[in-house]
């Protein structure tokens, strides 16, 4: 297996496998083809890994045998960027379709990875709670009533007292002046002056710093004695309130990154729509059949000199 994010993918949409998946494909081609299809999503797909599990071949040949596979449409080799800023790494897959595909399907399905690596995932709904159980009930014995005192009479002031109403919770700036008595006895504040403080320790966390760096500055270098505490925390807030820091501004979008294809033969990357069958020009060009490159001049000039030196050996006596 490879490592996580690289190794091979199957593509979507093919056909269940048969004994005659590859048949047209030359023995080589289809014995490779074979033990490539049977091989989980992630594992390694380079030429050294398959040479290793296929003693019949080396890896000139499993090289070989790729690029056919490659022109034939069964596979195409990839890189992606994987993380962001320096943590980005360049992470290689091979998509595999037992189905043979032809150029158009591939370029389409690699723009339609990319446009799903591109969107941003979707949120989750939020669980529902699930429904409170109904109330079961539960039978009651009947037993005769016991003798009780009459009940005392209910004024209507005790039937109208509305219930008493929970404490609303405090700010973060409320009980982090609360605790500074805690810290320091000599910065002790009552209720009340935690109350009145609570608007000045409220523009410090909206300035982006958290309570202990507020206590921090609060009890940071306090003279031997306070007089007043009150007075001394709200100079405090007034005088060491930090700045304001501009808004970073945001980065602008930047679409990701597409998929690139790899040359199967010598790994040069490219748009898919520039390596048509998988393969870039030139080693397109090496590999198709009766298609050899024109030789060299210079090497003609040479190979005739070459000849003509022999002709003149033969004819001397």
């Amino acid at each position: 297996m490879a490592k996580p994010g690289y190794g091979k993918r199957s593509t979507p949409g093919q056909q269940p496998r048969t004994r005659d998946d590859f048949a047209l494909l030359p023995t080589r081609e289809r014995y490779v083809a074979g033990f490539v299809d049977h091989l989980p999503d992630g594992a390694a797909m380079s030429i050294k890994h398959l040479a290793k599990q296929l003693p019949l071949y080396g890896q000139q040949a499993i090289s070989t045998a790729l690029n056919a596979l490659s022109v034939a449409g069964h596979l195409r080799r990839v890189r992606c960027a994987v993380g962001s800023g320096d943590e980005t790494r360049w992470a290689f897959r091979t998509f595999w379709s037992r189905t043979a595909r032809d150029n158009e399907w591939w370029t389409t399905y690699l723009a339609t990875e990319t446009a799903a690596r591109s969107a941003a995932p979707a949120e989750r709904p939020a669980a529902s709670a699930p429904p409170a159980p109904a109330p079961v009930a539960v039978p009651q014995h009947r037993t005769a009533p016991e003798p009780t005192s009459p009940a005392p009479a209910t004024t209507p002031a005790a039937r109208t007292a509305p219930p008493t109403a929970p404490p609303a919770a405090s700010s973060p700036a409320y009980l982090a002046l609360a605790e500074l008595g805690r810290k320091d006895i000599r910065l002790a504040l009552s209720a009340d002056d935690c109350t009145a403080l609570e608007p000045h320790a409220a523009k410090w966390l909206a300035r982006g710093v958290t309570t202990d760096y507020l206590t921090a500055a609060l009890t940071a270098g306090l003279p031997a004695q306070v007089d007043c505490p009150p007075r001394f925390v709200r100079r405090r807030l007034t005088d060491k309130i930090p700045p304001q820091l501009p808004d970073e501004p945001t980065p602008p979008n930047t679409p990701a990154p597409r998929l690139l294809m790899e040359c199967t033969d010598c790994g040069r990357p490219g748009q898919p729509e520039a390596l048509p069958d998988g393969l870039c020009r030139p080693c397109r060009a090496t590999h198709s059949p009766g298609n050899h490159p024109s030789p060299d001049p210079t090497e003609i000039a040479a190979v005739k000199a070459h000849m003509t030196n022999l002709r003149d050996l033969l004819k001397a006596p």
